[in-house]
């Protein structure tokens, strides 16, 4: 299913810009990003920015994703509105469930975009601070002198839990956020390098961070989450999945060849992925970091900068956000995720009020091509040639 503004650009943009919605081919209402408390006000992109970007995004899909083989959502927003959408694909393939624009798909580590969100309103509404002491939230917690920063910039030191629960927990059980808490206290377990010398990513920051969240609201993180993010910008299709229950009532995970991945005793960790969710919600999430409503300037700062500049070179972490920054070069701001056959690539070109989302549950690479389409835009740090 493909929305775009090919041959008949002129008609449908000035349609749309009149009348602010429009019908799909299966009768359903397209809304377009509400002005909500949130969501800042930016003016539609202009029919001529419409009529010159639409067809070069619309190129780029077709070069770099086949409709054969693609199976997910594929938007480009400017200023909050969705001016190139594309879904193709089954959520269940065994049930010939379609992806549509309201599908919620699994998005992987983009799941601590939203997790850090959630930290940064808990940071602002003064329940928190950014740098408290792990400890003074997780009694638990063994380790001294990390804090929710490093949790959340990745410079902690803590292993991936993955690892070093191998051999040491029962696989034919769910893991748990809590049961992670307990590992690192119960058996030891070592940090891989003293807190807030260098950079190293690892999912065990945000499993934490999802513990203090339960811990500061008193509720089960998607509770929280759905309080503090998703109703606050009206991402109405997007959740948290704790329940194993649910596994086979949402939309399944695929290999490239299309064999169903099944759900193992990993899949019921939170906080650093497990958030489902679609790629226009996530364009509402994205344009509210635009406002000083839902993020207030100081802590918007503080999210959107690097932190690791121990080693030479052009990549970068700031609060639940990959940055590359280059001389002379607007910085790139983005998030990827990978977990089983689910991919996934956010993209906020923030000096252009561009968004780009590609959700994939069916195993592709092709997602993180969306950071050539950059070029397409501005001066960003990318040396593709000219397509």
């Amino acid at each position: 299913m493909k929305f775009c503004f090919g041959k008949t650009l002129c008609f449908l943009a000035v349609t749309i810009l009149i009348i602010g919605c429009r019908q799909n081919k299966n009768g359903n209402e397209f809304n377009e990003v509400t002005e909500e408390e949130y969501l800042p006000k930016f003016q539609n992109p202009s029919i001529s920015w419409l009529n010159i970007y639409s067809p070069k995004i619309d190129s780029f899909f077709n070069k770099y994703f086949d409709s054969a083989y693609f199976s997910g959502q594929f938007v480009v927003a400017k200023n909050g509105f969705v001016c190139y959408e594309n879904y193709h694909g089954y959520a269940n393939y065994e049930k010939r469930e379609s992806i549509g624009f309201s599908t919620p798909l699994h998005v992987a580590s983009v799941s601590k975009v939203a997790t850090a969100l959630a930290i940064l309103r808990l940071c602002q509404n003064r329940k928190l601070g950014l740098d408290h002491n792990v400890r003074k939230y997780l009694k638990t917690f063994p380790f001294q002198g990390i804090t929710i920063r490093m949790l959340l910039n990745h410079r902690s030191g803590l292993p991936y839990y993955a690892y070093f629960s191998e051999g040491i927990w029962d696989q034919s059980k769910l893991l748990t956020n809590k049961d992670i808490l307990v590992l690192l206290s119960k058996y030891n377990i070592p940090l891989n390098f003293r807190p807030n010398t260098h950079f190293a990513y690892s999912n065990t920051n945000y499993v934490l961070l999802a513990l203090i969240i339960e811990e500061v609201t008193k509720k089960a993180f998607p509770s929280a989450m759905n309080d503090l993010v998703f109703k606050p910008l009206k991402m109405n299709s997007s959740f948290i999945l704790s329940d194993s229950a649910l596994f086979t009532k949402v939309s399944q995970s695929y290999s490239s060849r299309c064999r169903n991945q099944g759900f193992n005793y990993l899949d019921a960790v939170y906080g650093d992925k497990n958030m489902y969710s679609t790629a226009r919600d996530i364009v509402k999430l994205d344009l509210a970091t635009y406002g000083d409503k839902f993020i207030s300037k100081p802590l918007k700062k503080e999210m959107f900068k690097g932190y690791s500049y121990e080693n030479k070179g052009k990549k970068n972490y700031g609060l639940g956000i990959r940055i590359i920054e280059e001389d002379e070069k607007e910085t790139y701001f983005f998030h990827s995720g990978w977990w089983h056959g689910n991919t996934a690539m956010y993209s906020s070109l923030r000096a252009d009020t561009i968004c780009m989302v590609v959700i994939s549950n069916r195993y592709t690479k092709s997602v993180y091509n969306v950071n050539r389409l950059a070029k397409k835009f501005g001066n960003y740090p990318f040396n593709y040639p000219e397509d």
